[in-house]
């Protein structure tokens, strides 16, 4: 089974419509958005039939009001701020501060600390046009996305055994954190999308390397390449000296926005930046089947 990830380094570069483009494009594929923090890949997709599981992980105190004594040992063992004095002398756990340590819990004279598992946010199985879509949102300021990411993954492969799929194809999470690192480990190929910024170079060299040291296979894709044709240079100068293949330039476009405005792929919008992405897929086809090539240190 093929898993194909495609990753930027940063927002903003392009990936999610890149990785929609991809969609529209494959065939027996499971497709999974990886960005749990701030998924978007369903705008595009309009998911329909969505089975939804709540995510949980971790732990949050509560204290029970009737056991409280008011001896306020949990407010001054609580290193975050997150237990606060109620009206009636007793003590209440603000639920956006607790960090779920436990200290509260094991110090209570009363006991009267409960110690639940947190729900975190959810996780889903779509039905879409291009095929299934496994996805989630993490809630906000929750812990715990690489988790997620793990469980997704998880996921995607045991739909894509059952329907007897052999491809899975993923859009990543911007950045190199921790969502990043739980999606690259022992997939067939990173697809690196970039643009020809200071920045973009900056931020797909991290990512570049983050692969390297997991041994994933690269490719770039150079997205608005015309606007800094002499940045555009560097990028595949440094992919040359590093060992890892260009699949292709896709130039700037209005037809991005008006596609996204209509709520449409590239493929499905037409034009020529349709046909580019046919042709990048084909690349990216035809890569992830090869055997894994051996990638010069940085």
């Amino acid at each position: 089974m093929r898993e194909i990830i495609v990753l930027s380094g940063k927002g903003g570069a392009g990936k999610t419509s890149v990785t929609a483009a991809f969609a529209a494009l494959a065939r027996d594929t499971v497709l999974c958005d990886l960005d749990v923090d701030a998924p978007d890949m369903h705008i595009l997709l309009e998911p329909t039939g969505t089975r939804r599981e709540p995510f949980v992980s971790g732990h949050l105190a509560s204290i029970r009001a009737e056991a409280c004594d008011g001896c306020g040992e949990c407010a001054a063992r609580c290193r975050f701020g997150a237990v606060t004095r109620t009206p009636d002398g007793r003590y209440a756990i603000v639920p956006g501060h607790c960090e779920g340590c436990k200290t509260c819990v094991v110090l209570c004279p009363r006991q009267a600390i409960d110690f639940t598992p947190r729900t975190c946010g959810w996780s889903a199985v779509s039905d879409t046009r291009f095929g299934p879509l496994v996805h989630a949102r993490l809630d906000p300021g929750a812990e715990n996305s690489g988790r997620l990411v793990a469980l997704l993954r998880g996921k995607a492969k045991a739909l894509a055994k059952a329907r007897g799929l052999d491809m899975i194809l993923c859009d990543g999470a911007p950045g190199i954190a921790c969502p990043v690192v739980s999606s690259i480990s022992g997939a067939t190929l990173a697809v690196l999308v970039t643009e020809p910024t200071p920045s973009g170079s900056h931020d797909l060299t991290r990512v570049a390397k983050l692969c390297d040291h997991f041994r994933l296979p690269t490719a770039v894709i150079i997205n608005k390449a015309d606007l800094n044709p002499d940045e555009a240079r560097r990028i595949e100068d440094f992919c040359a000296d590093t060992g890892r293949p260009v699949l292709g330039r896709l130039p700037y476009s209005p037809d991005v926005v008006r596609a996204m405005t209509a709520r449409l792929t590239l493929p499905e919008y037409g034009g020529p930046l349709a046909e580019a992405a046919a042709e990048l897929w084909q690349a990216v086809v035809t890569l992830a089947a090869a055997s894994r090539p051996q990638l010069q240190p940085l």
